[in-house]
């Protein structure tokens, strides 16, 4: 079996997909082919039980999220390793993570 490629968004995939994740507040990530976006919750446990729904998806995505946690606040980059870029497993993921981040 050979092993799955991902591949990086194509220019019309990125036309499509860039516009409705930046109007989530998605931002590009300057010098590298990433998205960015800031989330604050209410308290600790509440960004805390964020990033757990969070790293249960991406587990099983097997694509894991970069971020960084103080308090209430979570930063998190996306962009797939395996292709050097933005791919449809970002787009996925993020939109995942808008969803989680209103609950």
């Amino acid at each position: 079996m050979q092993p799955l490629i991902i591949q990086s968004l194509t220019e019309e995939e990125r036309a499509h997909v860039l516009p409705m994740l930046r109007s989530a507040q998605w931002v590009e990530v300057g010098g590298r082919d990433a998205i960015y976006k800031e989330f604050v919750f209410k308290d600790f446990n509440q960004a805390f039980g964020f990033m757990s729904r969070v790293a249960l998806r991406a587990e099983k995505m097997d694509h894991h999220p970069e971020w960084f946690n103080v308090y209430n606040k979570v930063q998190i980059t996306l962009s797939t390793h395996d292709c050097g870029g933005l791919s449809q497993r970002d787009v996925s993921l993020a939109t995942f993570i808008d969803q989680v981040s209103l609950m």
